[in-house]
């Protein structure tokens, strides 16, 4: 029997609300901690990226605060975590139709931009703050913002703050709520200090998982090109992004990104770069460029492994393979949301191989490596159809996301049959209230305006 959004317990107002962006059913994250978390509860929620988990806790947040007391200036009554600033615009992209139906106001704050603008959202009355750490200190520090009054905090991807070393800001922010406010956390792995917060911080909290910690992302296919040496590795990455759906290529550091971002452009493959030498302004206009098909090729650094959140995304690859395997998980989350498929290619040199095989063990993917060229029907079979090439006098962004883009028609998306070209199709099975299952998930939701997607239709994704 199908669960509706109604059987578990969301206001009507809301639920009309899903409607109208084209979520009709719930995905199995929503279904498993909203009971929990519309009655109060605190939570910790536990999935892999595109499970569903910003609007499993969009939703009871704003549910819980509509109708409450009116807003007062730099006193949030929500608020939510976030540890790029990539991922807090998308999560406002998904909580922000739900808060306007609860008459609720939502503002974000993040650092690379000007605290003008973010001061006068406070200054009129935000009810809900979606926030990176360091800016919010910052603000909390100048006297812009308290967080006395907040009835729901929310620290979404708290591994990954884990990992960039916000753990300690967090801990202070944390201890800047009331301790009678509901507290819900999300994370892929409870490793390096996580656990640390949910022992502190969550009141008797209840666990819900859809799948292993360590399992590789939903309805994936994986490969691993082994190339003889760097000329054919460049061939070879020209010819993966020439195909006429999106595409992620992942780079070691920014210089190489940047560059590569150009030279496929001046090639007649449109692309535009993202990493953190970029200006927030830049960020922003060359991932709606990205988003909106203009660009077919964004090529990052590991800034983009998390946050990033764009529908159809057909094909990650590695060309630079990741330091360890959690950085190969989370790139490769790029693709195959929301229960679509994707492949994800690993670009190997012969020096790579041992490395490699280690990041692989560690991922839990077996895959059996191929030597290719360019041209091999491996390659060309999952490139599928070229794109036409756009002249340079048309590129649509700059590499340094200077520039406006011109639009570009996309074409349909090809799927290989799995097991071709190397490729390891992961098995199916999810595994819910921390039971285990193979390596597809049953969850699978993409991040965006839209938030899920209706019955046989794609839309917009919320993560």
């Amino acid at each position: 029997m199908t669960t509706s959004f109604s059987d578990l317990g969301v206001p009507r107002t809301l639920v009309a609300s899903l409607n109208d962006s084209g979520i009709t059913a719930p995905f199995p994250i929503q279904v498993d901690t909203l009971p929990d978390t519309l009655a109060g509860r605190d939570v910790l929620g536990r999935g892999r990226t595109g499970s569903g988990k910003t609007l499993a806790f969009s939703i009871p947040l704003a549910a819980r605060l509509a109708g409450g007391t009116a807003r007062t200036t730099g006193h949030p009554r929500g608020l939510v975590l976030a540890p790029t600033r990539e991922l807090a615009t998308q999560i406002a992209a998904v909580v922000e139709p739900l808060a306007r139906t609860a008459g609720l106001r939502v503002t974000t704050i993040f650092g690379g931009v000007s605290q003008s603008r973010q001061v006068e959202a406070l200054r009129r009355g935000a009810d809900i703050v979606i926030a990176c750490p360091g800016r919010l200190e910052d603000l909390m520090r100048q006297g812009f913002v308290k967080l006395d009054q907040v009835e729901v905090t929310i620290l979404d991807e708290a591994d990954h703050m884990a990992d960039l070393g916000f753990l300690p800001g967090v801990t202070r922010i944390l201890n800047a709520t009331p301790q009678t406010g509901q507290r819900l956390l999300f994370s892929a792995t409870l490793d390096n200090g996580v656990d640390k917060l949910v022992k502190r911080f969550l009141h008797n909290p209840v666990m819900h998982s859809v799948d292993e910690a360590n399992s590789p992302v939903a309805a994936m296919t994986h490969h691993i090109f082994d190339v003889a040496g760097v000329d054919a590795k460049k061939a070879l990455v020209r010819t993966l992004a020439s195909g006429t759906g999106r595409r992620i290529l992942f780079m070691r550091t920014k210089h190489q990104a940047r560059k590569l971002a150009k030279q496929l452009t001046d090639s007649g493959i449109p692309a535009v770069d993202l990493h953190g030498n970029l200006s927030q302004n830049a960020r922003d206009r060359n991932l709606a460029a990205f988003s909106s098909g203009e660009a077919r090729v964004l090529v990052a650094t590991d800034v983009a492994a998390r946050g990033v959140h764009v529908d159809d995304v057909e094909l990650v690859v590695h060309v630079d393979p990741p330091a360890e395997h959690k950085a190969y998980l989370h790139r490769s989350g790029r693709t195959a949301r929301a229960g679509s498929a994707g492949d994800v290619v690993t670009v190997v040199l012969p020096e790579q191989r041992r490395d490699l095989a280690v990041i692989m063990r560690k991922a839990a993917i077996t895959v059996t490596p191929v030597k290719v060229t360019a041209d091999s029907e491996h390659v060309l079979e999952l490139v599928g159809e070229i794109a036409p090439h756009v002249p340079p006098t048309q590129k649509p962004v700059a590499a340094t996301g200077s520039s406006r883009p011109q639009r570009n028609g996309g074409g349909a998306r090809r799927r290989n049959t799995p097991g071709q070209g190397g490729g390891s199709r992961q098995g199916a099975g999810a595994s819910r209230q921390g039971g285990s299952g193979g390596h597809r998930s049953s969850a699978g939701q993409g991040a965006g305006a839209a938030g899920q997607r209706r019955p046989q239709r794609r839309t917009s994704a919320a993560r």
